[in-house]
């Protein structure tokens, strides 16, 4: 029964993505696409709470799961207790299906470092997954960034597919960084 105008109904096994606690009697969430307030004791006595909902999606492949976390507005870039991504895990479980997803929504970060150092590139590099290396160079990712063990991606990668598509993709960027370069002195000596 609903009591008040922007309460949230749900159903028993429905998942509950709590975005508010800051009240102590009402919490803020999202049930089915649908946000409103939900009763905090009904959320404390019945619920099994997911600290990470995203991220156990996309470590264990779970694509309808982590769908529905997206329809949900989960927090696309939030991070574990490990410092990491839900991109990172999926890249690190070499669920392409799931990185798909994850590179399709807007501000995904790319570059973010978990506690190690390391990043999606580095988490796809390392397990060998040249197929999502691929797909994350096509979202141009930083490839200049190191670990915690002073490593690039490349230096980690475990196959020489992976590895052919960072050297490929350095080699692009320190181009580009000497054709700008190139650019920027030419126009230095037309005054």
């Amino acid at each position: 029964m609903i009591r008040l105008p922007d309460e949230l109904s749900f159903e028993e096994g429905d998942f509950l993505y709590i975005s508010d606690t800051s009240d102590s009697n009402w919490w803020k969430g999202t049930c089915r696409g649908r946000t409103g307030l939900i009763p905090s004791n009904y959320v404390a006595e019945q619920a099994e709470s997911i600290d990470n909902p995203m991220h156990e999606a996309a470590k264990r492949g779970n694509l309808s799961w982590l769908r529905e976390c997206v329809e949900n507005k989960v927090g696309i870039n939030g991070l574990d207790k490990a410092g990491s991504t839900a991109l990172y895990w999926a890249c690190h479980g070499g669920h392409k299906d799931v990185v798909e997803v994850l590179l399709s929504q807007p501000n995904v970060e790319l570059n973010q470092q978990n506690k190690l150092g390391d990043t999606a590139l580095h988490a796809a590099a390392w397990k060998g997954y040249s197929d999502i290396v691929e797909m994350l160079l096509n979202k141009n990712p930083r490839t200049d960034i190191r670990n915690n063990e002073n490593k690039l991606a490349l230096e980690m990668s475990t196959n020489s597919m992976c590895a052919s598509l960072l050297k490929k993709k350095q080699g692009n960027n320190i181009t580009r960084t000497l054709s700008n370069a190139e650019e920027y002195l030419d126009d230095e000596d037309s005054d």
